[in-house]
């Protein structure tokens, strides 16, 4: 398995980005800012970022934000858009997201979720923060969504971001052709890879993907001596039980032993259920209760007899005492 430092594509290549998130620090070592890239090969039934799904632009609409104007309406050259009882509502498959609505809509419910960058101008964008990455030992990663689709655009922006000695992070749920990642490695310090649910089957239902090109991948990325985290949402009723942590933590410590530095298990989170409601669509994760401390010490047990260092093993996100 070679990869190789390609020539230099064009810096006029644009990439679609739905958000920019800085001073993070849970998106790899140190303080960090994150660009989201739009478009995701999975569609998991728990998705924290809906918006980063879709591989091309889009226009969410926020009810709250509404004062009944129906200028928006008005603007819409292809009569993408109604008024009902539950405020306005997008008929995705006319909308073209132009942005004429969002444009003409006075108290901004109607926005755009996405904006295009050139390699150049994002660069630009993150390299403002590069003192505070240096002071933190941080740097950029990219998240989505998914950055692989784009990876031509990622593989570029990462060189240039080594090209000022700023540390790289990408973060991926591994569903790709393996020559993608062999755009944006050579350039890349950290790899964060998603291991969701070890079960193929499972993570078919679950994700809309079966796993085995995911786990080829994490094999190969295993063998090139970057960092690795592996990251696993706990999210209940789904990947949250034991025969998947146990499953996971096996293969982990069977297949890959000493190439991973870190598994972080990041527990459930309900804050994206606003996000489904800009898209007028229903979460089926609504409503559940945060994981409980008990729980995640069951996990931690499980994790410990499969003989994984505790020194590697970080629970994240909200936990009920």
């Amino acid at each position: 398995m070679k990869i190789t430092k390609d020539s230099k594509p064009s810096s006029e290549k644009h990439a679609l980005v739905f958000d920019i998130y800085r001073g993070t620090t849970h998106d790899g070592p140190g303080l960090r800012t994150t660009v989201f890239f739009k478009g995701c090969p999975l569609n998991c039934l728990w998705c924290q970022n809906p918006e980063g799904v879709h591989p091309a632009s889009e226009i969410w609409y926020e009810k709250n934000l509404c004062i009944g104007c129906l200028e928006c309406l008005k603007t819409c050259p292809r009569q993408a858009l109604s008024a009902t009882a539950e405020g306005i509502c997008i008929e995705r498959s006319l909308c073209r997201a132009c942005g004429k609505c969002a444009d003409a809509c006075p108290a901004e419910a109607l926005s755009r979720i996405d904006q295009r960058y050139t390699v150049d101008e994002l660069t630009a964008k993150v390299i403002r923060d590069a003192d505070y990455f240096r002071a933190f030992n941080g740097g950029v990663t990219a998240s989505g969504g998914e950055p692989l689709p784009q990876a031509d655009f990622v593989g570029e922006f990462f060189r240039k971001l080594k090209e000022k000695s700023i540390s790289t992070a990408l973060d991926s749920c591994g569903f790709a052709d393996f020559s993608a990642f062999e755009k944006v490695l050579p350039f890349t310090d950290c790899v964060l890879f998603d291991v969701k649910i070890l079960n193929s089957q499972e993570h078919q239902r679950l994700t809309g993907r079966p796993n085995e090109r995911i786990l080829e991948n994490l094999r190969k990325i295993s063998q090139l001596h970057k960092r690795l985290w592996i990251r696993t949402p706990l999210i209940p009723n789904a990947t949250a039980n034991a025969q998947n942590i146990r499953d996971i933590g096996r293969f982990l410590q069977q297949e890959i032993p000493d190439a991973f530095e870190r598994w972080e298990l990041c527990a459930f989170n309900g804050a994206c259920e606003s996000k489904y409601r800009k898209f007028n669509r229903a979460w089926p994760f609504a409503g559940l209760p945060p994981l409980q401390e008990a729980e995640i010490n069951a996990f931690r047990n499980i994790i410990l007899d499969e003989k994984i260092p505790p020194e590697k093993v970080v629970f994240s996100g909200i936990i009920a005492q």
